[in-house]
């Protein structure tokens, strides 16, 4: 298997999209804990040479790539929140990526997976659809200008049709699709169209239909697409995770022993990494075994990496730090010592890192990110500034207040304030402003809500709680967390249900605008504590007052 940790593109707008940016990593994480894969077998890429890009790509098409508005566009981003270096590192890196799968494949005769790409809406002198370079058609010219001779297939198994990769490896390679979608003509294209909501038994029917035509070639490329998963954003063939891993059996057997290079390509929705662990399974072990639905693989991770630091690494402080200098010279006040008498800013900036906060943080184009300790009334504040490296001003990219209280039911860590802000990003129609917020989001809600609850467990708490200002922020933790008063927790779950027409945005603003009504009256919005317990034998058995107020509560939303 080939992953590295830049195959998370640096866009957090596109996880306002419903696009896991983490895909690569979750399904890595659960290979590892499955005891699927070792880490002595996840080789790193290097990127492409512009050289091997320029084999299949116009040069001035690919010169024009540093151009945030042509990135933006292929992206379906804003330019403003580019870092075009790190864009283009993450494109080079999973072509490097494609082009290591196929040497190792045709080097050991077997099947090969690289964690992201199957790039194949990218065409000589064009990009789109997330694709802005083949790497597809790149490795194919890179193995060619190294003496590889032999036939080649491709077998496009996402929801869309390969029209980049039509355009590029015209007359070189055999190429079979199975897509929904209709993108005209594609000359040299064995094509096989399938209808909106076509499921598994259709599906899997006209799959051994193309496999009966598959040429025996010397090298198989195969893009596993995850979008054609029953719900993703931009799929519609609606197979279940079950019928896309028969998919991939069906592939693997038809493909057995000989060599193959297994791509992620398109995914669009919560699942998708999902579909990529199972290709992995599938070609690795012809495994039905299905993922647990259960299995958070950012917890499993953040476990992992909570173990290996000591308490000592988070608390210790330097014999002389920066603030006591300062404060010697007479420049300002020094920091508290610790937050919650027990995290240093050192200790807390060796945690971020350690965690992947900070170095996602540099990749949006911040320098210099540290942490900074300071009281706030009754509670203590932590937070994470930085230098924007576009305006060159400092910026406060999370801020957070916290404290421990005392609840029924036990001590927590109580969350007065979470902020996380990307000032380098702009509001836009698909990044639209949730109420309360000043600046788009970091796409780091998981990993802050997953660190909260580890340092819940550190300092021996009962877990995390705090007062949610706004409907999408309760609906946000409503699988994790519930309202500690049982009658508050059954008006929110009848919210939830008389508002699940709507889409979240919209739900929250007729809230927060006071367009809804309770039983007939004007509702205000009750931000009352939420709870996360860390034994679930703490949550309180109330489900019967719960239901009373759930069957009792009847909510009606005015629509703008």
């Amino acid at each position: 298997m080939v992953s590295h940790d830049a195959y998370r593109l640096p866009l957090p707008a596109l996880e306002k999209l419903g696009v896991e940016t983490r895909r690569a990593g979750f399904a890595l994480s659960y290979l590892l804990s499955a005891h699927a894969l070792s880490e002595s077998e996840v080789r790193s890429p290097f990127p492409v040479t512009f050289a091997d890009l320029g084999r299949v790509h116009d040069g001035a098409y690919l010169e024009s790539l540093t151009e945030p508005a042509v990135l933006s566009r292929i992206f379906s981003v804003a330019q403003e929140e580019l870092v075009v270096d790190e864009m283009l590192r993450s494109v080079r890196l999973a072509c490097g990526g494609t082009l290591l799968a196929a040497q190792w494949a045709l080097a050991h005769r077997a099947p090969a997976l690289n964690c992201f790409g199957g790039f194949h809406h990218a065409g000589k002198a064009k990009g789109g659809g997330f694709c802005a370079v083949n790497d597809v058609a790149v490795a194919v010219a890179a193995l060619r200008a190294a003496g590889f001779d032999g036939e080649v297939a491709v077998l496009d198994l996402d929801a869309h049709p390969p029209d980049g990769t039509a355009d590029c490896l015209a007359g070189q390679a055999w190429l079979g699709s199975i897509s929904g979608s209709d993108f005209g003509p594609l000359p040299g294209v064995d094509e096989l169209r399938l209808p909106p909501g076509t499921g598994d038994a259709p599906y899997l029917e006209a799959l051994d239909e193309l496999l009966s035509r598959l040429p025996r070639a010397a090298l198989t490329f195969v893009l596993a697409g995850g979008d054609v998963l029953a719900g993703d954003r931009l799929g519609a063939l609606a197979l279940s995770l079950n019928g896309a891993r028969e998919r991939d059996l069906r592939v693997a057997r038809a493909l057995e022993h000989r060599p193959s290079v297994w791509l992620p390509a398109g995914g669009y929705g919560p699942h998708a990494w999902k579909v990529l662990a199972g290709t992995a399974l599938a070609i690795g072990y012809h495994s039905e075994v299905p993922v647990p639905p259960d299995f958070d693989p950012l917890a499993v991770r953040f476990a992992a990496i909570a173990q290996s630091l000591p308490d000592e690494a988070l608390g210790a402080e330097p014999m002389l730090t920066a603030d006591d200098v300062a404060e010697a010279l007479g420049h300002r006040r020094p920091q508290p010592a610790k937050l919650l008498g027990f995290y240093t800013a050192q200790g807390m900036e060796l945690a971020l890192e350690r965690y992947g906060l900070l170095p996602h943080l540099r990749r949006l184009g911040y320098a210099q990110v540290h942490v900074e300790l300071a009281a706030a009334g009754g509670a203590e504040r932590a937070r994470v500034v930085a230098l924007d490296e576009r305006s060159g001003e400092s910026a406060t990219l999370v801020e957070l207040d916290v404290e421990r209280k005392a609840l029924r039911g036990g001590t927590f860590l109580f969350v007065n304030w979470l902020a996380m802000r990307h000032p380098r990003a702009q509001f836009s129609g698909e990044r639209p402003r949730l109420p309360g917020q000043d600046a788009p989001g970091l796409g780091l809600s998981r990993e802050m809500t997953q660190l909260l609850v580890l340092m819940s467990e550190r300092l021996k708490l009962d877990g995390v709680a705090f007062r949610p200002s706004w409907f999408h922020m309760a609906y946000a933790a409503r699988h994790t967390a519930r309202f500690l008063d049982p009658a508050r927790q059954g008006r929110f779950e009848a919210l939830c249900r008389d508002s699940r027409e709507l889409p979240l945005l919209e739900a929250t603003r007729a809230v927060a605008e006071g367009r809804v009504q309770l039983n007939g009256a004007p509702y205000t919005w009750e931000p009352d504590e939420m709870v996360q317990f860390r034994d679930p034998a703490h949550v309180p058995d109330d489900r019967a007052q719960v239901q009373q107020a759930r069957d009792a509560s009847h909510f009606t939303l005015q629509a703008l």
